[in-house]
This record gives structure tokens, C-alpha cells and sequence, in this order.
């Protein structure tokens, strides 16, 4: 089995490293904060948010993901304010992010409205070397690891309306470095070119029909695109599918328990020969609002 960890490991490391640097959510729209600033007091309430994703269960050192995250206007102001806590653990890492989001909203039109938002962060990552299979352990290469620090900044635009959202941004502007070694990288942390945009058709008033979509670019690593389809029934109930370009297609369900509390699941299975090696990937979250001074007129299912 130890041999079987090794040879996989060293398979997907770099695919790891490459592909999927940033956490990968199935349920992204409901966790827009992770991946937009802009997106910080738009729900016009207190909004908490927890989520915990398991990737690729049976499958040694594959990732794990804890997301606590809560965003919130301010007061009776144009601005949003957001905080969100990840921790990501593959392998022999184990990566800590904290990120504080400032949004400002501008009224463009009756129904819509245009956030820009900026965000900063501070980013903790550990390679414990006591986990890795070394052959040689004198080797200097693995004697002189050290954990790192790296502050970010980022930044994203988010238009949207009660049923309808598009979404722009770049959540880390700096590329970092990992591990250098007279000027060899070991491990180069990339910037991550972000696309959303979802919309609410209203079929009738029991049954409306939530399609979202996410895409990301990031140089060294395949096009990744997310495509969601979600049924609410009775303004309570959520059903839907995802595909994922080339990857994983998903089942997802939703319940809204009371008017301030949301849990959701989802479940991925794996489309490429990886799924030889794992039962899938599974996801769950619970959201809680706090409404303000009666601010929502309008029901939001994003």
C-alpha cells in the first residue's frame, strides 16, 4: 500500500500543484466570496457561511478542504465587508488562508447593481518533510524546508441583480514562489483568472430553475469549466447536476431549514481514470443570515 502511495503521489503532485493551486468548490455558487471580493455585503444581510469538502476519498494524501467565511454591508453605506478562513491540506501540505474583502456597490440602473471589489491576503504554507518517502535522508534538498508567509492582494467586479449575476476577478495578483533553490522553484504559486455568472428563471411560482457557470484560467493548467443546473421547488428545496469540463460530473441538493439557515450537499464523481482509484468527492456546507433592518424586499437564490 505504501508503494501504491508513492507511485500515485508522485503521479499527481505536479498535476496537484498545477491544476488545482486554489480550493476547488462544486457548490461555488454559494461561496462566491472565495473567489470574488466584489461579492462581500452583496447579500444585504449577515452572512455566515462553513463549508467542508473531502476530494477523492481512498485515495492517501488526496485533498482536503475547511472554509469559514462572513460578509456583511456596512450599516446604510455602499460598502460590503468580508472575512473568510481556508485550509487546504494535500498530501505533506497543509496551506492556511485568511482573506479580508472591502466591496463598494454602485446603483447603474433600477434593477442592478456594479461591485468592485478588492481583497488582501495572508497565506500560511507547511510541507512537513516526515511525511514524505525520502531515499536519501542527508539529502540537502530536503534538510532545509522552512514555512512560508506570502500577503496577496486581489481583486474582482460583480454585477448583479435579485435573479441575475455576472462576476469577474483575479484573487491573487502575485505570483509566489515556493522552495527556491538557486533559482529552481519547487513549487510557483500562479494567478487565477476567474469567470461566474448565474441567472433565476421563475417557471412558475412553486418551481424555478437556477443555472450557474464558473470558469478559471490559470497558466500551466487545463481550462477548467463548471456547468450547473439547479431546480428550487417551493422556494425550499434544492436538486440540480454539474458537469465539469473533462473532470467530474456532480449531484447537488439544497434545503433552506429557516429563512436564515441553508444546508446544502454535493457529490463528485470523478469522469477520468482517476475514479479507478477513489469513490468520489463529497461536499457539504450550511449557510446562516442575519437580516437587517427589514433591508431585503426580495428573495435571493444566489
Amino acid at each position: 500500500m505504501k508503494t501504491l502511495y508513492i507511485i500515485i503521489l508522485s503521479v499527481l503532485l505536479p498535476l496537484l500543484c498545477l491544476g488545482q493551486q486554489d480550493s476547488q468548490y462544486t457548490q461555488y455558487m454559494y461561496n462566491t466570496l472565495n473567489v470574488n471580493p466584489a461579492y462581500a455585503g452583496s447579500r444585504e444581510s449577515l452572512t455566515m457561511f462553513l463549508l467542508h469538502r473531502t476530494q477523492w476519498v481512498g485515495l492517501d494524501g488526496a485533498p482536503v478542504t475547511n472554509n469559514v467565511s462572513a460578509h456583511t454591508p456596512l450599516g446604510d453605506s455602499n460598502f460590503g465587508l468580508g472575512l473568510s478562513f481556508v485550509n487546504d491540506r494535500i498530501g505533506p501540505t497543509d496551506e492556511n488562508t485568511i482573506t479580508a474583502s472591502l466591496a463598494y456597490f454602485i446603483q447603474i440602473s433600477e434593477n442592478y447593481k456594479l461591485s468592485v471589489g478588492l481583497s488582501g491576503t495572508a497565506d500560511f504554507f507547511n510541507l512537513d518533510v516526515n511525511k514524505l518517502d525520502i531515499y536519501h535522508q542527508t539529502d540537502p534538498q530536503f534538510q532545509n524546508f522552512n514555512n512560508s508567509v506570502s500577503p496577496n492582494l486581489g481583486a474582482g467586479l460583480y454585477l448583479f441583480s435579485d435573479k441575475t449575476y455576472f462576476g469577474l476577478s483575479v484573487p491573487n495578483f502575485f505570483e509566489t514562489n515556493r522552495y527556491n533553490d538557486n533559482d529552481v522553484t519547487v513549487n510557483k504559486e500562479k494567478m487565477h483568472f476567474y469567470a461566474i455568472a448565474g441567472h433565476v428563471f421563475e417557471f412558475n411560482p412553486n418551481l424555478k430553475f437556477k443555472p450557474a457557470v464558473l470558469t478559471k484560467l490559470v497558466e500551466g493548467a487545463p481550462f477548467q469549466l463548471d456547468v450547473t443546473a439547479n431546480f428550487l421547488l417551493y422556494d425550499k428545496f434544492t436538486i440540480g447536476a454539474a458537469y465539469r469540463w473533462d473532470s467530474a460530473i456532480s449531484g447537488l441538493v439544497g434545503f433552506q431549514i429557516t429563512n436564515s439557515i441553508f444546508v446544502g450537499y454535493g457529490y463528485d464523481r470523478e469522469t477520468t481514470k482517476l475514479s479507478n482509484y477513489n469513490s468520489g468527492s463529497h461536499e457539504i456546507f450550511i449557510r446562516f443570515e442575519i437580516f437587517k433592518n427589514n433591508r431585503i424586499t426580495s428573495p435571493r437564490f444566489f
